[in-house]
């Protein structure tokens, strides 16, 4: 039941590159299952073992298989420098931190990233440009971003999936594939570079071992949904391997909206000696989708479903249109109003990841390790008036040592690496026709760009006593961008080309130190203290986009800047419950923004001089009785405006101080919570079932705070069913249904920024004109029942 579309994949090259490093340690941090509170982590540990001083003794030794850390009286055993590393994708010490675990969401649907997520708090999900795309913000990072995932980087099992350029996509993350998500929340740049902003994703896939055989699944339900998915892993020998591959596809709940999408994720590590590891990486995913138009807040409350939007003359009230060029690149022969449906828009994209990674243990306390990926996203995207073409292939390669030992008789580990990234391409936005299948017209402009970064990092952890750990570390990154632009205008019946180049060479040197705490005052509770700094620089494609949507020079942008202060506290009294919360504030400077232009979706920047984020974020779970548990996730965000003063052109240029409104897009509350029950013994053991509500208050739309998006909150439901197979072939079987969105709430699943207008005397235009803007608002699904079944072979 797969389709694996028959579009090429790509190829990877291992390099090496010896780095000289640091000494030092920071006691790992306990790991608990299903951790859903922010308490810092090693992740997988192998075990400590002594190097024998000849290299003959050492050959023999068999290979050291990794294993997960062990816990005994609340102290944590000592890990290796591979496992350390590993842990600064996944927990670093004293970072503001949360994972989500499998058996979150094993029996629940997971279709995409927004279906797991919302576990963690300080994470907000918004419905992008597709059936998989949405927009993850951390800290209100990225809600303010028209497309895409911006502002934080994300990795899949260590390896970037985030390209130079910054841009992130979830398209191809099919959560079924993985075994637990990492959130680190806050600025983090020291550690992950450039686009670090709010902090990063790490996305673990289930290592082969744990599946131990063959799983194949299938989730299916309303608006024609359909997932098959297989997953099959191994560990054999010095060889661990798993695969997953998916294919997913559904007619979508909004008028054009149907989507068709096959994920292949390989992981495979061999231990080639006692002291080499090789770690292939690859994923590819294709899609297939159609995409309807982001309607203003009047349609939606019209025809939030966008039903009866077949053609634009018969289209019904609150159908989204867009203009047309009748010739395919000016309006001498005329223009067509139509709707998504008529016009055929739409997406078709493949992304293709190759990743090698190559660990090496000069001796017990010492791991280098290279890292190289290839990372190509292929697009065709007639999301609107006009179609985004092109290819989009980086090359990202990073070097790194770690060294735990000791200094003046305290335990350390050190860090240093340095890395390397670029992205060239070469890509056409294009002029779409009418008369349906998004047939492209003229060149409407031409953009091509290179992004460069480089730099290096280091980071020192020092346990100072038993019970206090210390943290320091900096990064210093150069960024080369460099883009062309050439816009097109046609002129007369006849189409005379002229065009208008726009060029731009800009490089970014940023530095950004961190410090942190972390105090254990006894096993119950920890106490976190955090400053540290993140950069963003913009993305090409944003230095030549007006506020209007048509091309030009946006080339002023600047990195924007974030010095952030973390407190928090974790208590754990015993295994049955759990609690964290963490405050945050963090100043801005020249905020990168983004908001809706009048052309269908496309974005334009802006720096926002001075902004303040500040806030609080709560996880609990607590297991109150046998088979009973309770989970929350809560986010209080407090985000404005401190310096910032905005010009709008209505004949004459007028300008309105935003200092101390709230920066759109933010909302303000979140809470998604959850109880539980799974019975443990007896006739029904493995019978479950559990209720959820989703919270999320409304917010504004506007840097004038005159229009908000509604808020909503949501009920979902879910029972479910695990058992054990006696059999020669079977292992286990997985049933559960679901209903989402029980009392059918109709709401905003996603709502761009607007731009604010002015009359001709230079008054702002109320709320009542804004609610017209179009190109902003997603409806989110009605009530919908999904059920699935998963078997595991032996």
């Amino acid at each position: 039941m797969f389709r694996l579309h028959p579009r090429a994949g790509a190829s990877a090259l291992t390099l090496g590159l010896g780095l000289s490093m640091l000494t030092s340690w920071a006691e790992a941090q306990t790991t608990l299952p299903s951790v859903t509170v922010d308490a810092p982590q090693a992740a997988r540990a192998k075990p400590a073992r002594s190097k024998p001083k000849t290299r003959a003794v050492a050959a023999r030794r068999p290979a050291r298989p990794l294993a997960p850390l062990a816990v005994a009286a609340g102290r944590a055993q000592r890990i290796t420098p591979s496992a350390a590393r590993d842990s600064l994708n996944q927990g670093p010490a004293g970072q503001t931190q949360t994972t989500v675990d499998r058996s979150q969401f094993d029996n629940r649907r997971s279709f995409s990233v927004a279906d797991v997520l919302r576990d963690s708090p300080g994470i907000s999900i918004k419905q992008g440009n597709g059936p998989r795309d949405f927009g993850i913000s951390i800290r209100g990072s990225n809600a303010r971003n028209g497309f895409g995932i911006r502002n934080l980087v994300i990795f899949d099992d260590g390896f970037p999936v985030t390209q130079p350029d910054g841009l992130s996509r979830s398209d191809l993350i099919d959560p079924h594939a993985y075994g637990a998500i990492d959130v680190v929340r806050g600025p983090s740049s020291a550690l992950y570079g450039n686009y670090a902003t709010g902090g990063a994703l790490n996305f673990r896939t289930r290592p082969g071992g744990t599946i131990d055989g063959v799983e194949y699944g299938v989730d299916g339900g309303s608006f024609g949904y359909l997932n098959n998915y297989l997953a099959a892993g191994k560990k054999v020998g010095n060889f661990e391997g798993s695969l997953f591959a998916s294919d997913a596809r559904g007619d979508g709940y909004i008028g054009n909206s149907w989507f068709n999408t096959q994920t292949v994720n390989f992981l495979g590590t061999l231990q080639v000696t006692p002291d080499d590891r090789f770690t292939f990486k690859l994923i590819n995913n294709d899609l297939t989708a159609r995409l309807p138009i982001r309607s203003s807040l009047n349609q939606f409350n019209q025809n939030p479903f966008q039903q009866g939007c077949a053609t634009g003359t018969t289209a019904a009230p609150g159908c989204g249109t867009v203009t047309l060029f009748n010739n395919g690149f000016n309006s001498a022969a005329g223009t067509d109003k139509e709707t998504a449906v008529q016009a055929g828009l739409g997406r078709d994209d493949r992304r293709t990841i190759v990743g090698g990674r190559w660990e090496h243990d000069f001796d017990n306390q010492t791991t280098w390790r290279n890292q190289f990926v290839f990372d190509d996203r292929n697009i065709s995207q007639p999301t609107g008036s006009t179609s985004a073409i092109g290819d989009f292939p980086s090359y990202n390669y990073m070097s790194d040592v770690v060294r735990r030992g000791d200094i003046f008789g305290m335990d350390s580990t050190a860090y240093f690496g340095g890395f390397y990234n670029t992205l060239t391409a070469s890509s056409d936005t294009r002029n779409v026709v009418p008369g349906g299948n998004a047939t492209p017209g003229s060149l409407s402009s031409n953009l091509f760009s290179t992004t460069t970064n480089y730099g290096l990092r280091a980071r020192e952890e020092l346990k100072l006593t038993s019970a206090l750990t210390a943290v320091a570390g900096i990064g210093w990154e150069t960024t080369n961008l460099t883009g062309r632009n050439t816009a097109y205008t046609y002129t007369g019946a006849a189409g005379a080309t002229t065009t208008a180049i726009t060029a731009a060479d800009r490089q970014f040197q940023n530095t950004a130190p961190e410090l942190a705490l972390l105090y254990r005052l006894n096993s119950d509770w920890q106490f976190r203290g955090r400053v540290a700094t993140g950069y963003g620089t913009p993305q090409v494609s944003n230095l030549f986009v007006l506020p209007s949507g048509a091309s030009g020079n946006n080339t002023q942008l600047q990195t924007q800047k974030n010095l952030g202060y973390d407190i928090g506290a974790d208590w754990t009294p015993n295994n049955a419950l759990k609690v964290s919360v963490t405050g945050f504030y963090e100043f801005f400077k020249d905020e990168l923004v983004s908001q809706a232009t009048p052309q269908s979706g496309i974005s334009y920047t802006f720096n926002a001089p001075r902004s303040e984020h500040r806030g609080v974020e709560l996880a609990a779970d607590w297991k109150f009785l046998p088979g009973w548990r309770f989970s929350a996730a809560y986010t209080y965000l407090d985000e404005v405006y401190t310096e910032y003063v905005e010009n709008i052109t209505n004949g004459t240029v007028f300008s309105f101080n935003r200092a101390g409104n709230k920066i759109p897009g933010i909302s303000p509350n979140e809470l998604t919570t959850r109880l539980g029950y799974d019975q443990l013994s007896g006739p029904l053991q493995g019978l479950g079932g559990l209720v959820e509500v989703q919270w999320k208050d409304g917010f504004y739309m506007d840097n004038a705070n005159l229009l908000r998006a509604p808020g909503y909150e949501l009920v979902n439901l879910n029972l479910h069913y695990t058992t054990g197979l006696v059999s020669d072939y079977f292992k286990t079987l997985n049933l559960y249904v679901e209903v989402r969105n029980v009392f059918d709430r109709t709401y905003v699943a996603s709502a761009n920024n607007i731009t604010n207008s002015v009359t001709a005397a230079g008054i702002q235009n109320p709320a009542s004109v804004l609610a017209n803007s179009p190109n902003s608002i997603y409806a989110g699904s009605p009530r919908a029942f999904v059920a699935g079944m998963k078997i595991a072979f032996k």
